[in-house]
């Protein structure tokens, strides 16, 4: 048995747990720690503050899984930079900095996979396609609207499998209809080039939010995201539920093109808070309409089961397994 401190940072939250890796290779979670990135003028003083919170002692083990690339495994980019947050880590100085022997960066997403690639049936929700699990051979695409897109696939086959980190989330975002083309050229207002993370992240909610307004020639407030989707999902604003409703569709289409692009063929996971809080949404939505809608593909398309991974927290879960497959 050992205990790792295992770390999700992404753009707002930091999130921490003692992680217990079994030798048969069970992992088990403490009581996760969550703690505000902007609080904290770096990783290490959050890092100060989550051990003062466990009394002054940890384990002189980490494993981080970081919102950005990260470099490979023994060889880690010199200096990691955050997508959406700004703290810096330099890994030459992790051990000297955190007092740890040993440690393991991941991307937060390859994470995310780890923990695809770990969790039983009952850690998933079913959200389009067949009905079944997902492949126990081939590749999974798992996909994370948050913050920012996270993005990254797995192949598996039986007995072992294999994490890939990319930056899927960037690729060009593709309108399919008037409506996506006007939320486009609104966002092309402000961005030479419109990713698909600019539409399908959480904060794309307020850009179409202010399209949908701007196409019906109605002149709304200026709201924060979080409000647009409180309002969406609660159906009290029908506007906000409307851009909701456009973001489901949007990330149907997203996933299928990422599928296509990875060959996820055996199956596509939505991860991520936001994917859990508007889980009804996606369900009731056309998000599997859009997601198979890839023309010559599109039986291919509706044989893919796409899956909303429910574990309450893949990130410390996918740390901990990304940590026990690099130090076995």
């Amino acid at each position: 048995m050992q205990d790792v401190v295992v770390v999700d940072i992404g753009g707002t939250h930091a999130r921490f747990a003692i992680a217990s890796i079994g030798d048969d290779g069970a992992i088990a979670l403490d009581e996760p720690e969550t703690l505000h990135t902007v609080d904290h003028a770096s990783f290490q003083t959050a890092w100060q503050a989550f051990r003062e919170r466990k009394g002054g002692t940890l384990p002189t083990a980490v494993s981080m899984a970081i919102a950005g690339p990260v470099g490979s495994p023994g060889k880690p980019n010199p200096v990691i930079r955050f997508t959406n947050n700004p703290w810096i880590i330099r890994p030459a100085l992790i051990n000297e900095k955190l007092g740890v022997e040993r440690f393991t960066l991941v991307n937060d997403f390859a994470a995310v996979a780890h923990a695809v690639a770990r969790a039983d049936d009952s850690q998933f929700l079913h959200l389009a396609g067949p009905d079944q699990p997902l492949g126990r051979e081939g590749t999974i695409s798992v996909i994370g609207p948050g913050t920012g897109l996270g993005v990254a696939h797995l192949y598996r086959r039986p007995g072992h499998y294999r994490v890939q980190a990319t930056e899927g989330g960037h690729i060009d975002f593709a309108p399919l209809d008037s409506i996506e083309d006007a939320i486009l050229a609104r966002l092309r207002q402000r961005h030479i080039r419109v990713s698909a993370e600019r539409v399908v992240a959480g904060p794309a909610i307020v850009d179409i939010y202010q399209a949908l307004a701007a196409l019906e020639h109605r002149t709304v407030p200026e709201q924060d995201a979080i409000t647009i989707w409180n309002l969406g999902t609660s159906g009290e604003d029908p506007l906000a539920a409307a851009a909701v409703d456009r973001f489901c569709l949007s990330l149907g289409s997203v996933a299928g093109d990422l599928a296509l692009a990875q060959g996820g063929f055996a199956g596509v996971v939505i991860a991520g808070g936001l994917g859990y809080r508007i889980r009804e949404t996606l369900l009731a939505s056309g998000f599997g309409s859009r997601f198979k809608a890839k023309g010559r593909f599109e039986s291919l398309m509706a044989g893919i089961p796409v899956k909303l991974i429910v574990h309450p927290q893949p990130g410390l879960f996918g740390a901990a397994a990304a940590f026990a497959s690099e130090h076995s």
